[in-house]
């Protein structure tokens, strides 16, 4: 049930969100937002059925934790 009602909710959202885009040919934005909504609707069906998904905070940690650290030597410095 929670499954079906969270398929319902992104597709109210897109329904939504969509024809608007369409009709200004914003497709820049469109392919924005079915990425971004891809994304979520992955992870809201991971989190509903309970698989365990990795945390998308280790991988942006892990690209710009040497980005953080080069800045902060170069402040120091």
């Amino acid at each position: 049930m929670k499954l079906v009602l969270l398929v319902l909710g992104f597709s109210l959202i897109a329904l939504y969100e969509v024809p608007p885009l369409v009709k200004k040919k914003s497709w820049k934005e469109l392919i924005a937002f079915a990425l971004l909504m891809l994304m979520g609707v992955t992870m809201a069906v991971f989190q509903v059925l309970e698989i365990p998904f990795p945390n998308p905070n280790k991988a942006i940690e892990f690209v710009f934790k040497p980005v953080s650290q080069l800045v902060e030597r170069m402040l120091t410095s």
